[in-house]
């Protein structure tokens, strides 16, 4: 592994995105389509599904084969949907317009055949051409008398020209039918003979021999002999064989057998995870139908059963919605058909009609309850996201219907033992397998592409438009004058605004009924497959689209309005740069689980209760609310104090309610799962972190989750995996501070207390409830317990994950980055006798700070004296190294402060506040090590955010009016070229794309309000501070993530069950030594293979023609930053006298030379013209309302230099720039901690 990981990682380099107002070079347009060419393919595929409007396709196909835009875009699937939508209008759809469609079909062929669009035939548009032969040839039943058709012979000898095989030809999904296939055979077959081809003659036989026998899974067996049973009774052997007629389907599982090398998922086991994605909404509604039914007979006699019901009211809205939906879609389109010419806008009549009126009806409910309490929106949710999910919920749909539509088979995972993934023979043959899996899944579907924000926008709001109108609620309520019940419909969902930091924002919100009866009523009815665990073993990623789920699309990194990121992971996974990320996913996937009944019980019983245990909340809120004080008119602050108070109370009330729901969801999927085996498919985040798809329940979840779950398999323990069973319980309790020894004997003195919580779990002493972790704690006691009460400890089976945890992981890689010795024996990489507690350190630092100042009289300090545990101070110690501000530390202390409940509500904030600057200011002496490579990344990243590409130097120093004045002075355009954003390589190959770009929203109006939405495929500018703040902490991740990975594999290889959170990693008990040994290994190997050296070097070759503009290295600190940091610019004398001269300032940054070459260039001239009060070289804008003379300095939380400053064009430095790779600082020295040690370290991750 080492030797593989110290390879030159192979990097993704794309072109760096143009500004939004420039046009789009082929290039450009072939990583990053624009959002109007992304529509029209969108319409394309929605009007192509099911014939829907044909010519409007083919309207809008001419038209992109003409653009620059559109040709990059355009493959051969795409030109082979339009050849067979050709054929099929000409068979189906319009048989009298036949000529005209077939001639269509073959003029396209031939601009295919011909190469001048650069697209290639394939096997399909052979097999679609075939078809078109056979069904309108001169002798056919309906000729079309086509000059360009080709015949037969024609086609077989250009497709053997282009080294197609004839077998992949026949078994094509065009071929519907089975009899039509046998007659291309007999034809291609007689053209092969009159050819004297005896290949495809004989690969034609085959072809007919394999449609006709059924692949038989026992076929490496010897048979036995088979016994026939003649008309007149007598038995004899076998000795002919009945003429089997040709089948597609027998052809097409044979050839999906032989490519995917007998990988296959076993039917059974496919339909049924099939079943289980394909009928959601079917199921949903036979089940809402029925139990409305017996509630109805149930209800006619007995008033007391007449409750408000969910399923009872979702039943009804569905079927208002349905024939609502009906209706409303039959106008759109009637209108739209009125329409003469396009107005700009894309037809929505197409789109409509992809998916049927009641599962858009039961799609639009089943999403709309499920964001209930989204987004920070109590019983609510912010109508953009609303809108914007259940247009996505329409598209995933509509593609799962035509995944499911062609019965593919669906590949199975590598078994165990395959290969070593950290050879390069390993490496290929993964790769090679991928990719011949990817392309039988490509070819096996037809042509699909993605919708853009705004069509998903549009979309969502005319369902949730029409849900609203639709669907009511009855309430009921007590008039307190005569007390009589007074009963009213109203609307089950409304639109309301709300202020959210001072921003106005549209919220759909649920009727108080409505958000009631979702924390009480079971909630199997708004779940879609996506959001459950699969009863099979995930499909494994065969691209970044391809994998998890087998019918439901499912992306494998998850990008948040990123294009870019989609780009380059598209880019690294057809050059064969990711194999190792999609193995990693694979394994994390295939874990098998369990849900643990006894726990399950525990918690049901406690959830039917109502009462509050453990973070299950109780079914009525259980705090008082805070009185009014008397004197609440009169005291001003008292009056404050009680106004804190009750905003508190009113948002707790409001979490309580939230969580329920939350706490429902796993209950509800936990008992569907009950007995099951199932697994849960995972995908990454856009810094290659691993999480599982399904939300609700999963071993990344809280206690409760985790205690809900084991391990499907099962262990026997042995002598050490007992050990590390009361070792991993010490753990969970939260006494894991003592060594190893010491937490096994707190284990064995506190047995009585581990039996009593086992035994008697809520009738007992209840020990388990005061645990860290209370679910775990009371799984692993009810574990141990059984484990001591068999014959034989040592032999029990065992299905409890036990975890080993790495020490404040992100210092630990610091650490081993920087070879910081003094860092490394705080986080447990040097080898110790008992474990180290960074945290508890901290936290006594500060407990002595304290005592001063409270001695002193400070009145913050006194109020937090002895209050300073291990926990308050854990969360911002671990997130320093991810760049916590100061304001990111004041809240988390603040929130720990509200969960001990000894300070006042009133000054948790002041406490906070003090206490965050003494914790950030004691961490910034242990860590020296973490922050010299924390600040040298910082400058990296500022130094990218600044830079321009070579060849758009010229554009950047054109003259512009600033569009923020009517009489402005000329600017340059160098503000808006800086689109430069930090991409760098995991270690095992993966591209990751820092996101932030400045907000560019677009405004849509929508029949519900206007909603801002920003559009992905238009990149706006780089936002150069949250760039380089970002940096450090994800690039950090992206280690933990790839050590992670690496883990995984390894385990797999090892033959060892494997889960992980991060840098949590999940074994049996019996395995944990063995993978204690692996992620040492794995961790060593990593930082052995130079990591930050690399970086460097990829840095300098990724942006060798990127250019920083001078101005950009003399604002602020810049300038201090890159000298402290030992960055030198190359000059020659006449230019170092020049920038003197213009009071440039760069003082002891420049190297005068002759021998080298300058880094300094000079953009070439542009004229500009002269400008009465020419301002100066660069003008600072001034925030409003901030006083001119004020001489205090305001801190800039995330950044030195003023983002808004832009650069007149007779600034002497406008046409200077400096190379980015020569500005480049040196490594930081690297101390002398050899990452070794951590072999001999016990505590490293324990």
């Amino acid at each position: 592994m080492q030797g593989f990981l110290q390879r030159r990682i192979p990097y993704t380099i794309l072109p760096t995105p143009l500004p939004g107002d420039t046009s789009p070079t082929a290039l450009n347009s072939f990583y990053f389509t624009d959002s109007p060419t992304q529509d029209q393919l969108a319409v394309m595929d929605a009007c192509l599904h099911n014939l829907y409007d044909v010519p409007r396709a083919k309207q809008v196909f001419e038209r992109l084969r003409k653009t620059t835009s559109g040709e990059s875009l355009l493959e051969s699937r795409i030109y082979n949907s339009f050849l067979e939508a050709y054929v099929e209008m000409a068979s189906v759809k319009e048989p009298n317009d036949k000529t005209l469609w077939i001639e269509d079909a073959w003029q396209l062929y031939e601009a295919m055949e011909n190469g001048l669009e650069n697209i290639q035939p394939t096997p399909q548009t052979y097999a679609t051409m075939l078809l078109a032969w056979l069904r309108f040839n001169p002798d056919s039943e309906t000729p079309a008398d086509i000059a360009s058709a080709q015949t037969p012979s024609k086609l077989l000898s250009r497709f053997a020209a282009r080294g197609i095989s004839p077998t992949d030809v026949i078994s094509d999904r065009v071929f519907t039918s089975s009899g039509e296939a046998s007659q291309v055979i007999w034809m291609l077959s007689k053209a092969a003979v009159d050819m004297n081809m005896s290949r495809v003659v004989s690969e034609l036989g085959q072809v007919k021999a394999l449609g006709s026998h059924l692949p038989d899974p026992l076929d490496e067996i010897p048979e036995v002999t088979p016994v026939t049973k003649l008309a007149n009774g007598n038995v004899l052997p076998s000795a002919t064989k009945d003429e089997v007629p040709f089948n597609l389907d027998n052809l097409r599982k044979h050839l999906a057998q032989v490519r995917l090398a007998r990988r296959v998922l076993p039917e059974d086991v496919a339909s049924r995870q099939k079943l289980l994605e394909e009928s959601v909404y079917d199921v949903a509604v036979e089940r809402l139908r029925h139990e409305a039914e017996v509630f109805d007979e149930l209800g006619l006699g007995n008033p007391s059963l007449r409750r408000a019901d969910l399923q009872k009211w979702m039943w009804d809205w569905h079927q208002k919605l349905s024939s609502r939906l009906e209706t409303e879609i039959a106008d759109i389109i009637a209108a739209e058909n009125k329409q003469t010419r396009d107005r700009g806008t894309t037809r929505l009549g197409p789109f409509l009609s992809l998916v049927k009126p009641e599962k858009l009806s039961l799609i639009t409910i089943l999403e709309i309850m499920r964001l209930n309490s989204t987004g920070g929106i109590n019983d609510g949710m912010k109508t953009a996201r609303a809108l914007l999910t259940v247009g996505r919920a329409v598209e995933n749909e509509y593609k799962a219907q035509m995944c499911k539509r062609n019965n593919i088979a669906i590949p199975s995972q590598l078994r165990v033992g395959d290969q070593s993934f950290f050879t390069g023979l390993g490496y290929r043959d993964l790769h090679a397998r991928r990719v011949t899996a990817a392309k039988y899944m490509e070819d096996s579907e037809e042509w699909t592409t993605e919708w853009t924000q705004l069509l998903r926008v549009r979309m969502g709001s005319i369902l949730v438009d029409c849900l609203m109108d639709v669907a009511t609620v009855e309430r009921t309520a007590v008039d307190k004058r005569t007390g009589e019940e007074v009963k009213e419909r109203q609307p089950a969902f409304y639109h309301a605004y709300e202020y959210v930091r001072g921003q106005k924002l549209g919220v759909i919100r649920l009727n108080p009924v409505v958000a009631d009866r979702l924390a009480k009523d079971g909630l199997r009815e708004t779940l879609h497959p996506r959001h459950l665990p699969m009863l099979v073993k995930p499909k494994p990623w065969l691209g970044p689209d391809q994998g998890g789920y087998l019918y439901n699309n499912s992306a494998a990194m998850r990008f948040k309005d990123c294009q870019e990121q989609q780009s380059y992971l598209e880019h690294a996974s057809s050059l064969g740069n990711v194999e190792l990320v999609y193995a990693g996913l694979d394994v994390l996937g295939s874990t098998p689980w369990k849900i643990n009944r006894k726990i399950f019980d525990v918690v049901l019983k406690v959830w039917n209760s109502g009462d509050r245990l453990c973070k299950i909340p109780p079914a009525a809120y259980d705090k008082p609310e805070p009185e009014k004080p008397a004197n609440y008119d009169t005291d001003v602050k008292t009056k404050a104090v009680y106004g804190q108070r009750l905003k508190t109370y009113t948002q707790d009330k409001a979490n309580n309610h939230s969580e329920r729901c939350s706490v429902n969801y796993k209950i509800e999927i936990s008992r569907a799962f009950l007995g099951d085996t199932f697994y849960l498919p995972h995908n990454l985040d856009f810094r290659g972190r691993a999480y599982p798809i399904p939300p609700h329940l999963n071993h990344i979840g809280d206690d409760l989750s985790r205690g809900l779950l084991m391990f499907a398999e099962a262990k026997p323990l042995g002598e050490r995996g007992l050990r590390w069973l009361q070792i991993h319980l010490a753990n969970l309790y939260g006494f894991d501070k003592g060594s190893f020894d010491e937490r096994v004997e707190f284990v064995m003195k506190s047995i009585d207390d581990i039996y009593d919580s086992a035994e008697k779990p809520l009738e007992g002493r209840r020990w388990w409830t005061t645990a860290d972790d209370p679910w775990q704690c009371l799984a692993t006691c009810m574990e141990l317990r059984a484990a001591l009460e068999s014959e034989d400890p040592h032999a029990y089976l065992s299905t409890l994950p036990v975890h080993q945890d790495g020490t404040c992981n992100g210092l630990q890689h610091y650490a081993a980055l920087g070879g910081d010795g003094q860092g490394a024996a705080q986080v447990n990489l040097a080898v110790t006798d008992r474990p180290s507690d960074v945290y508890t350190f901290v936290a006594n630092m500060v407990e002595e700070i304290v005592k001063g100042d409270a001695a002193a009289g400070d009145m913050a300090a006194q109020s937090v004296l002895g209050k300073i545990s291990r926990k308050v101070v854990k969360q911002t110690v671990m997130t320093t190294v991810y760049g916590v501000t100061y304001v990111g530390a004041r809240e988390q202390i603040e929130k720990q402060l509200r969960d001990r409940g000894d300070i006042p509500e009133e000054e948790c904030w002041v406490a906070s506040s003090y206490l965050a600057k003494n914790v950030l200011h004691c961490i910034g002496d242990l860590f020296s090590g973490a922050k010299a490579i924390q600040n040298w990344l910082n400058l990296c990243a500022k130094l990218i955010s600044k830079s321009i590409p070579e060849d758009r130097l010229a554009e950047a120093i054109k003259p512009q009016k600033s569009s923020r004045a009517k009489r402005a002075p000329l600017w340059n355009r160098i503000r808006k070229e800086q689109m430069a954003t930090v991409v760098w390589t995991t270690p095992l190959g993966l591209p990751i794309v820092q996101p932030y770009r400045k907000t560019k929203r677009k405004q849509i109006m929508t029949a519900l309000q206007t909603v801002y939405i920003s559009d992905p495929n238009s990149p706006a500018e780089v936002n150069g501070a949250k760039q380089a703040s970002a940096f450090p902490p994800n690039f950090i991740h992206s280690l933990d993530a790839t050590h992670m990975m690496l883990t995984a594999l390894e385990c797999r290889t090892q033959g060892l069950t494997f889960a992980s959170v991060h840098d949590s990693y999940w074994t049996h008990a019996s395995s944990i030594d063995k993978m204690s040994e692996i992620i040492r290994d794995t961790f060593i190997a990593l930082h052995s293979s130079d990591v930050l050296g690399k970086l460097e070097t990829e840095f300098r070759e990724r942006y060798a023609n990127h250019m920083v503009p001078l101005t950009a290295i003399r604002t602020g600190s810049m300038l201090k930053n890159l000298r402290t940091a030992g960055s030198r610019i190359m000059a020659s004398k006449d230019q170092a006298a020049q920038l003197d001269e213009e009071g440039a300032a760069l003082g002891n940054l420049l190297d005068i030379t002759d021998s080298e070459i300058s880094s300094i260039s000079t953009a070439s001239a542009v004229d500009v013209p002269d400008v009465e009060d020419e301002p100066p070289a660069i003008s600072v804008k001034r925030g409003r309302g901030r006083p001119r003379g004020s001489a205090k300095k305001e801190k800039m939380e995330e950044h030195d230099e003023d983002e808004d400053a832009e650069i007149g064009v007779h600034s002497p430095f406008a046409d200077k720039f400096v190379k980015l790779a020569a500005l480049i600082p040196p490594l930081p020295k690297k101390g002398d901690f050899k990452v070794e040690t951590i072999k001999k370290s016990l505590y490293f991750f324990s």
